[in-house]
């Protein structure tokens, strides 16, 4: 299910201004320290702006598919950056 709502998603990306800067899954060698949970996957994504990025989020066809992310992700956080 994971997957399923990846393959959906991933392409929506671009048509809101963003990019897949990284996807990664990290493997226990990748781990000098933790104190969350070691996720499953990384993304790094970036938008031109926040509101591309609420754009995406709000997205019809992205929202028809949650119910897969729901449904097979414990937990996810989201980290906002500011390029320096």
């Amino acid at each position: 299910m994971f997957h399923q709502f990846e393959n959906v998603a991933i392409p929506i990306i671009s048509k809101y201004n963003g990019r897949l800067l990284l996807r990664i899954r990290p493997d226990e060698n990748s781990y000098v320290e933790n104190s969350i949970e070691k996720p499953y996957e990384v993304h790094i994504v970036e938008f031109k702006s926040d509101q591309d990025f609420k754009n995406f989020m709000q997205d019809d066809e992205r929202k028809k598919f949650l119910h897969l992310k729901e449904q097979s992700i414990k937990s996810s956080i989201l980290i906002q950056g500011v390029k320096l």
